[in-house]
């Protein structure tokens, strides 16, 4: 038995990707006041800020990675220097 108004309308969205501009349309029950048309429909609008085609994952673009392990080993560096200067006074 299905009740009105207890489920969200689940509908067709259109999400684009704004770093590249990459636009796809998936099923969503994301409400939005923007519309678009794409391929000839109109959509409603949904924009991320990354998707499938920009996330480096995705793309095997390594070279937007942060270098968290050099960051670390240079406050571990920092932090032995520190140390050893403390017990030298």
């Amino acid at each position: 038995m299905k009740k009105d108004g207890t489920h969200p309308e689940y509908r067709d969205v259109l999400f684009i990707d704004s770093s590249t501009g990459h636009k796809f349309v998936i099923g969503s029950t994301l409400k939005s006041d923007e519309t678009e048309v794409f391929e000839g429909k109109e959509y409603p609008l949904c924009r991320v800020s990354t998707s499938s085609a920009s996330h480096p994952i995705f793309t095997g673009d390594t070279n937007k990675f942060v270098d968290t392990e050099g960051r670390v080993g240079k406050f571990r560096k920092r932090y032995e220097r520190t140390k050893q200067q403390k017990e030298a006074e």
